[in-house]
């Protein structure tokens, strides 16, 4: 069976806007089986489908969350971001920081010198080295993670 490019194509969009939807197959709605235009595929879409199942078509909600693949609470959490934030709400995120926001450069600089100075040194007397000389905390995993990270890039 050959591939669907275009599809393949949306697929990676929707994953690098955070809209592909992890369980396309739990939808059951007939709308999204009837058109190209409803795509399983786009979580944003099957969330705003399913509000206006309640919403305007004025399907109980169990029975609007179970067609679009997802749970009541699920659904609650939707009708809450959606009334506060609208569309864009309906956009996952994942709460807390992105990214090693304390392995600056300047600090990864001195980590990546002082292992490169002394290959044995663990983790942790980085961490500690860190914390003195720039007042950061750092965990040492985090310090084993970024220069795991460096290596593989090389």
């Amino acid at each position: 069976m050959p591939i669907d490019r275009g599809k393949h194509d949306k697929q990676a969009v929707l994953r690098q806007h955070a809209t592909l939807n992890p369980r396309p197959g739990g939808v059951k709605h007939a709308l999204f089986d009837q058109s190209e235009f409803f795509d399983p595929d786009d979580v944003l879409q099957v969330k705003y489908e399913m509000l206006r199942l309640v919403n305007v078509d004025k399907r109980p909600i169990s029975e609007a969350a179970k067609a679009c693949g997802f749970s009541r609470p699920s659904f609650y959490q939707a009708q809450a971001a959606f009334e506060q934030g609208g569309l864009a709400a309906l956009i996952a995120h994942k709460p807390g920081p992105h990214g090693g926001h304390k392995l600056t450069p300047a600090v990864l600089q001195f980590v990546i010198e002082a292992r490169t100075a002394d290959p044995g040194v663990r983790a942790d007397c980085l961490a500690e080295w860190v914390h003195q000389r720039f007042g950061v905390h750092v965990h040492p995993r985090s310090i084993e993670r970024q220069l795991l990270r460096k290596k593989k890039r090389r």
